[in-house]
């Protein structure tokens, strides 16, 4: 079996949710950082950033 390939997407994906996770950020309104959008994502960073 072919094994999935990362896509660039994937690697900005972890990227923020590795930012997040730094900052003490493990769940956003009850999910989980995995269950969450790109965009959800770069929101609740955006939203810690700013603080």
């Amino acid at each position: 079996m072919i094994p999935p390939k990362e896509t660039k997407m994937d690697g900005k994906i972890m990227t923020v949710i590795d930012d997040l996770v730094a900052q003490g950020v493990f769940k956003v309104e009850g999910k989980q950082l995995y269950e969450l959008s790109l965009y959800e994502l770069i929101k609740e960073h955006m939203e810690k950033a700013n603080l």
